[in-house]
């Protein structure tokens, strides 16, 4: 089991196979380093060295009491980077993992980065706020914290019928796919998935996504009723210097899962490019 003791005293759990360029795959609210299963097989494979963490207070890393907010995930990230000497690293992050990619590559990055991929992502913000008149209700949030704080186990086993898409006329459910999910759910810290909840609806990304200057690949699904495309994907595009859009249309948030050959293919020729 490899582990980093973080500067304030965390344990973060990641995992490092193989070798070659370096991907590190950032995770979504509430689960772990293991939700790209079907991708870091794919690319170490391909040769790539692959690396995915668990962040803090999620699956097997520490549950710190603090820190659950973006730029302190971001900074994990940067210690996690320079411990393991990652250069011409691209980094891709699902839902909130997009968030923590796009705020590590913009605080961080710097000589360390080559590309970056959102995928499903939540930047630019999520939340309705004066700012984001056409932003989610506050009241959508509030309602997950209250499941998250008093009724996690059955909230986050019913989450993955949206979540994957499973609740769509002929939709083809994996029983065995909901409940990974729900494993890797409940692996985590209470406190750690519902203080994330805040840091993935209401964290502004746009200065940071106006900042970056390597490319930037978005993917997202057009049916994803976690975090709406054209709120989030389509106002990501517009603010990047270098940025490219591919949406699938009738793919849900957990696209990397239900539609892995068509998300890894897109990220291989990406990659390659």
């Amino acid at each position: 089991m490899s582990t980093l003791r973080l500067k304030d005293g965390t344990d973060l759990y990641y995992k490092d196979w193989g070798s070659g360029q370096p991907l590190v795959f950032h995770h979504g609210w509430p689960l772990s380093g293991d939700d790209w299963d079907g991708q870091m097989m794919f690319f170490l494979q391909k040769g790539f060295r692959v690396i995915a963490h668990d962040r803090r207070g999620h699956g097997r890393s520490s549950q710190a009491s603090g820190g659950h907010e973006m730029d302190t995930y971001a900074s994990d990230v940067a210690e996690l980077a320079e411990a393991l000497d990652l250069r011409n690293a691209v980094h891709i992050g699902h839902s909130t993992g997009g968030g923590e990619v796009i705020r590590y590559v913009a605080k961080h990055g710097k000589g360390r980065v080559a590309k970056a991929v959102l995928i499903s992502a939540v930047p630019p913000i999520m939340a309705q706020n004066p700012q984001n008149p056409d932003g989610i209700p506050m009241s959508v949030f509030d309602e997950i914290r209250l499941n998250t704080a008093t009724n996690r186990a059955q909230y986050y086993y019913d989450f993955t019928m949206p979540f994957f898409g499973y609740n769509r006329p002929g939709a083809k459910i994996s029983e065995a796919v909901r409940q990974n999910w729900w494993r890797q759910g409940m692996m985590g810290g209470i406190n750690a998935h519902y203080e994330c909840i805040k840091a993935f609806s209401e964290t502004d990304f746009t200065e940071d996504l106006k900042s970056v200057d390597v490319p930037v690949l978005l993917l997202h699904g057009e049916d994803d009723q976690i975090v709406p495309f054209e709120l989030t994907a389509v106002r990501s595009a517009k603010l990047l210097k270098n940025g490219k859009l591919i949406s699938y249309p009738g793919f849900p948030h957990g696209m990397p899962t239900t539609e892995r050959d068509t998300i890894n293919r897109d990220l291989l020729e990406f990659i390659r490019s």
